[in-house]
């Protein structure tokens, strides 16, 4: 499979993604979905801390630290088998 092919099945599950509800997905499902998301889009997190404190920003870097290890390609399989499982069920 070409990277090519994968960038467009990552954007086609991207798009799927964005017209599903936050309602509908549990909120483990959305911080994976939202860590895999930035590491296939913006590579490893860079961890600074801020001043405004905010649990829910700081779940989400978390999220997206504990996957800094894959590539941004596996962080985009990763995010394509989640929304494959969610449409499938």
């Amino acid at each position: 499979m070409t990277e090519k092919d994968l960038d467009i099945r990552f954007l086609e599950a991207v798009e799927i993604a964005s017209k599903m509800t936050q309602a509908s997905l549990p909120q483990d499902v959305q911080l994976r979905l939202y860590a895999f998301y930035k590491q296939a889009t913006f590579g490893t997190a860079k961890y600074s801390q801020s001043e405004n404190f905010d649990l829910r920003n700081a779940f989400k870097t978390n999220a997206w630290i504990q996957i800094s290890h894959l590539s941004i390609d596996e962080a985009k399989e990763n995010y394509i088998e989640i929304i494959n499982s969610l449409i499938t069920k």
